[in-house]
């Protein structure tokens, strides 16, 4: 069996920027132009936001294929077994196939991430650069975010439903940042890396 982990939230940190900076600069040097776009995702890509101290890192690609996954394997990088899927959003279109990503953990001695990768121009690769980009031009959304997922830490009986208890309200902020990307004419700016 499956030992529990536990979840914490901490306040936002400022390093977690420069962080995923020197991550991501060691990711484009081993990939090159295999990664199209590096993105710091997550709550830990934004600015105030209170979150697990876990990097998230998203790497966007042309395709899933056998020179990435060997990129990857000599960065230090191990795959995660499966097809792993992301949560796809109440009333979201297209085949399930637009929700796959890899999913990679950190070469030993580097601090926890969680490296996503996905295909460029899937809804699962625009979904949390929209999601990052509406929490950080709406604090109070942000704010508000962040509660949720401490108090969920802290009340939850088995915290490894913390991700699925949580995807109802990621899809409500998801909501409300569509509309908002409509309003404004958002479009995802350039590549963190």
């Amino acid at each position: 069996m499956e030992k529990p982990y536990k979840v914490e939230i901490i306040p936002y940190q400022t390093r977690w920027a420069g962080e995923f900076r020197e991550i991501a600069a060691v990711l484009r040097q081993n990939l090159g132009s295999l990664a199209l776009r590096i993105d710091h995702i997550g709550s830990t890509s934004v600015p105030g936001l209170a979150a697990k101290d876990v990097i998230d890192l998203q790497i966007s690609v042309a395709a899933f294929d056998a020179p990435l996954r060997a990129a990857m394997q000599a960065a230090g990088y191990t795959q995660r077994e499966g097809i792993w899927r992301d949560h796809r959003p109440a009333y979201a279109r297209g085949p399930e196939s637009d929700w796959e990503k890899w999913l990679f953990d950190p070469p030993l001695g580097q601090r926890r991430t969680h490296t996503h990768v996905r295909l460029l121009g899937r809804p699962n690769q625009r979904f949390p650069l929209l999601f990052r980009d509406y929490l950080r031009a709406h604090p109070a959304s942000a704010e508000a975010y962040a509660e949720l997922k401490r108090r969920l830490a802290l009340n939850l009986a088995d915290v490894r439903q913390y991700p699925d208890t949580k995807d109802p309200a990621v899809d409500l902020i998801y909501f409300a940042a569509e509309d908002w990307a409509a309003a404004v004419g958002w479009l995802p700016g350039p590549s963190d890396a």
